[in-house]
């Protein structure tokens, strides 16, 4: 059985955030909120969500809901709304479509390597969101290309299993508010809401977050310390040897 450590809410204009502090404050880390559908739709409360989330300190992210239009049309669309932005999250959300207009496998392959080679500069950048539509369409198959990718592995079980192209999950969609287990919605938002689980901790949370490496600190620089004026040092083999006012003292 998985622990749960709810930090990440997704979201859509079938939400209501009434307090984004209280969110914040019940331990929530990162809102990865719907702002595109196909090759037209967009969710007319992402713009309004963001500002707000970014507002109070969190984590934001955008997901894509996909069919079968072309991949490259979803793309561009989908990051016309967006915007480029190395802090936030991208992800595909590659699941079963309720009218039957399910993107295939190729069709998610093209749409993963579109959407990373224009977020980039970061290689596999865009984060994959699936369950059942993953596993039945890749199988048994360990896919590297798609392996490459952090799943955001969506399934409303107490033990989560992930297809054979990953290790792990990144993050779990462990419950919609209704069913899997607990704890069930957040404060600050009403009724049901989609929760997340990470297994580690909320500053690795924020270093994984938009999938671009971290900028290493530059070591401090060893200053330079100059000798007196008139006074030379020379190492030869070993040996040191200071020249001070024309005068060799061996050391």
């Amino acid at each position: 059985m998985a622990t749960i450590n709810r930090k990440v809410l997704d979201i859509s204009h079938w939400n209501t955030v009434s307090d984004w502090n209280a969110v914040r404050n019940a331990g929530i880390v990162g809102i990865i909120h719907k702002a595109t559908e196909g090759t037209g739709y967009v969710d007319d409360q992402y713009s309004d969500y963001r500002k707000r989330a970014l507002d109070v300190g969190l984590m934001w992210g955008a997901y894509h809901f996909a069919n079968n239009k072309n991949a490259k049309d979803q793309v561009d669309h989908f990051l016309s709304v967006t915007g480029l932005d190395d802090n936030m999250l991208y992800a595909l959300d590659w699941e079963d479509e309720p009218n039957g207009n399910t993107m295939t496998l190729p069709q998610a392959e093209d749409f993963l390597n579109l959407c990373d080679g224009l977020i980039g500069p970061a290689d596999n950048r865009t984060v994959l969101y699936s369950g059942n539509t993953a596993k039945e369409a890749l199988g048994s198959a360990n896919d590297a290309f798609f392996g490459a990718h952090r799943l955001w592995l969506a399934q409303y079980s107490s033990s989560p299993v992930v297809q054979a192209s990953w290790d792990r999950y990144w993050i779990w969609q462990y419950s919609d508010g209704q069913h899997g287990p607990s704890p069930h919605g957040c404060p600050g938002v009403s009724g049901d809401v989609d929760t997340n689980s990470y297994p580690y901790s909320d500053q690795q949370l924020r270093d994984e977050w938009s999938g671009m490496p971290l900028v290493s600190e530059q070591p401090p620089r060893t200053p330079l310390i100059r000798p007196p004026r008139g006074v030379v040092m020379i190492q030869t083999s070993g040996d040191v040897t200071l020249v001070v006012n024309g005068k060799r003292i061996a050391l």
